[in-house]
Order: C-alpha cells, then structure tokens, then sequence
C-alpha cells in the first residue's frame, strides 16, 4: 500500500507530459498545415492565369504610352529640344491625371490631386512643377515604357517557345529548322525554356507593378505634409458643419417652443385670467385654486420666454448683433457701454456665438467682479470680428479654474476663434476675443 502511494505521482506525471507532447505535436501539425496552405495560394495567386497576374499585366501594357513623350522629346535635335522640354512640361497635369485615372481604374486605389478639382489652370500647372513629378514623366515614365515592352516581349517570347514544334512543322519541308539533324533537340529545349520563362514571368510581372504602383504612389500622390493639411482642411470644415448643424437645431427648438408650447401656455393664462375676472360667485377656495393657476401660468410663460431667448433671440435673427447686444446691456445688472462697428450683418453662426459669449461674460462679469461698469466694443479688423470687454471690477479671474471663463473659450474655439483675458488682482478685467467674420 505504501509503495502504490509513492508510485501515483510519477504516473501522473507521466501522463501529463504525454499529453502536453500529444497537444504540441497537433499544434505543430496545424502550423505546418497553414503554411503549406499559404505556399498553395501564393504559387496559384502567381500563375499565368490567374486573375492577380492577367491584372498586373494590364495594369503595366497600360503604361507603355506615358513614357514616350519623354523619349520622343529627348531625341530631338538640339533646337528643337527645349521648345520640346516646354511643351512636355505643360503636359505634366495632363499625364498626372491620366496616370491616376490608370492606378484607379486597374488597381482601384484613389490617389489624390495636389490641387482641388476645378482650380485654374494655371494652378493646377504650377501644382506640377515639383521636382517628383518632374522625377516621374522625365525618368520614371520612361522606364514604365521599357518594362511594358518587357512584359509583353516575355509573354510574347513563351508564347513562341512553346509553340515551336506546331510553327515548325508549318514551315516548307525543306526549311533549314527541320532539315538539320537536332532540331528535335532544339524543339525541347525550346518548350521546356518557355515552360521555364511562362512559370517565372508571373512573379516578374508581380514585382515590375508593385515598384510602379509604388512610385505613382510616391511621386505623383500628395506628400506627408499635404496629406496632413487636407485633413486638417477637412477636420475644419466638419467642425464649421457641426456648429452649423447645432445652431439650426437650436433655431428648431426655439420655434417648436415658440409657436407651440409657449402659445398654449398663453391660451392657458388668458383662460384662467379670464375666469379669475368673471367667476367672482365661486367659494373662497375654488378662487384661490384659480388665482394660483393663473399665477403659475404666468410665471411658466415667463420661464419659458425666457428659455427661448436663450436658445435663439428672435431679435439677433430678425436685427442683428447690435440690436441684440443692446438688450443684453439694457437688462444687465451692472451698467454696460456698449460700443458696436460693425459694416453689416456677420454669417449667422459667428452671430450666434459672439451673442452667446457677450451674454454669459456679462452674467460673470455681475455675478463675481463687483464692477460698477463694463465696456463692451465690437469692430471688425480685416476678416476677424474684434470684441473686448472690460470691467473696472476686482480682477483675478482665471480660466483655468472656473467652468466659465472656459466656457467662453470653447464657444470661441468652435468657430475657429481665439479668446484671451488678462485680469490681475485689483481689477481691471480684459476679455478679448476674435472670430472669423465673413460679411
């Protein structure tokens, strides 16, 4: 019994192993199956028939043409060689763009312009005088000729090889392939050499389209730093349409509010007005159960208009921001200067947010400054609208702080606008923001 004790672990121990060894073999099996697979498709992928083959054949015949103007050019006699150099260089746009159209109809990659579509033409010329373009139709052209040739010259010569016996024994019997005596030999050697030369042209091909794929890409497609300039272009145009697309969803509301809840919350009050005049009869009760519905028709009314200014001013759509501003001031706590010249109205979504911005540093500037006056101007300085407001309060606000101030700093970032303020301790405090302002 002690001695079957002793012998269990190892057993078990044993086992284990075996298995482990079982399992590591079965995955080394499976391993060994996934590279085996890969090898069958990457030799079937380069076959003479294959699709990716027949593809990368035509995607290099179609380039044989865009290297003879360069070697046209380059052959002329020597006074006509710079007028021709001319002439090539005005045609670099037009082969750019045929040289694109070629990657994306054969290869359906999408390699964009230097240039917007639609630009002038002079543009679009100057946009192709860099040194890639230049290095792509002078020397890279060229050669996508010579390897065109070459692809189709090494199918053409396999298709030959192996043809040798069937167009040899189409020829007069006396010709001089079969009347001597290792013709049979040649005959062979022929087949198997185009055998050889059909089986290794598909990796050729696969590699001569690759590198031209390659220095399309590189050459005649946009740098890092343009790449990153049009998705900078793009980041500020999707940010211009969200701001856009939020303040016409505001404008929404505030005409969903205003001609529907706010209109029946009108109804409401005159109904119960109407009824506390009328209805004098009813028990003391009943007529205190209708002034308070009265009372709090009229202080949801008023909570409501309010909220509705806030999402959109009617006046700012229907005056402007000067009319706007102007209400602001008049209902501030803290007397307001407000100085405003602008030519004329501003594009509606910079209007919303100068509005905005003014408004809520009015409410900081009455709720923490303790100023007895704020200055408020608004100018236009070439494409920017210009706006500063001062208080003569106690100063040491900071932005960084306070959910405020960075408030007013995002509805200016919004629109691709800059906000400063400047407030030491003991006042006075300097707000002064920029935003694009487009007549």
């Amino acid at each position: 019994m002690f001695q079957s004790k002793i012998d269990t672990p190892p057993r078990r121990a044993a086992g284990a192993t075996t298995a482990r060894a079982v399992e590591a073999r079965a995955v080394e099996a499976r391993a060994a199956t996934v590279r085996a697979a890969t090898v069958r498709a990457a030799v079937s992928a380069r076959t003479p028939w294959s699709a990716g083959t027949r593809r990368d054949s035509l995607f290099l015949a179609a380039g044989l043409p865009f290297g003879l103007p360069c070697m046209i050019v380059l052959n002329l006699p020597g006074g006509a060689l710079l007028p021709g150099l001319a002439l090539l260089v005005v045609l670099f746009d037009l082969l750019t763009v045929a040289q694109r159209s070629r990657v994306r109809a054969l290869r359906g990659l999408e390699i964009p312009g230097r240039v917007p579509p639609g630009a002038p033409w002079l543009v679009r010329l100057l946009a192709g005088l860099t040194w890639r373009q230049a290095t792509h139709h002078l020397l890279v052209a060229p050669l996508q000729t010579m390897c065109a040739a070459l692809v189709l010259g090494l199918w053409g010569t396999s298709a030959v090889l192996l043809g040798f016996f069937g167009w040899v024994w189409m020829l007069p019997p006396d010709n001089p392939l079969q009347a001597g005596p290792g013709w049979a030999v040649t005959g062979t050697a022929a087949t198997v050499g185009g055998l050889l030369l059909l089986a290794a042209t598909p990796w050729l091909v696969a590699l001569l389209a690759a590198v031209d794929l390659w220095a399309v890409r590189i050459l005649l497609g946009p740098n890092r730093a343009e790449v990153l300039e049009r998705r900078v272009e793009h980041l500020a145009r999707s940010r211009v349409d969200v701001v856009d697309a939020a303040d016409a969803e505001r404008r929404r509301i505030e005409r969903d509010l205003h001609d529907g809840a706010q209109q029946r919350l009108v109804s409401l009050a005159m109904n119960l007005g109407l009824a506390r005049r009328t209805l004098k009869h009813l028990p003391p009760e009943a007529m205190e159960v209708i002034v308070a519905a009265h009372e709090e028709a009229q202080a949801a009314i008023k909570e409501l208009h309010d909220l509705v200014r806030g999402l959109h001013p009617a006046v700012l759509e229907d005056r402007g921001l000067d009319a706007a501003l102007s209400g602001i001031a008049a209902r501030s706590p803290v007397p307001v200067h407000l100085t405003v010249d602008l030519p004329g109205r501003i594009a509606p979504t910079v209007e919303a947010v100068a509005y905005f911005t003014v408004s809520e540093a009015l409410a900081n500037a009455a709720k923490h400054s303790r100023a007895s006056r704020v200055d408020l101007a608004l100018h236009r300085a070439a494409d920017r609208l210009r706006i500063t407001i001062t208080d003569d309060g106690i100063g040491g606000a900071d932005a960084g702080r306070g959910s405020g101030l960075a408030g007013l700093r995002k509805r200016a970032a919004s629109v691709d606008g800059s906000f400063a303020i400047t407030s030491p301790r003991g006042g006075p405090t300097t707000i002064t923001m920029e935003l694009p302002c487009e007549l």
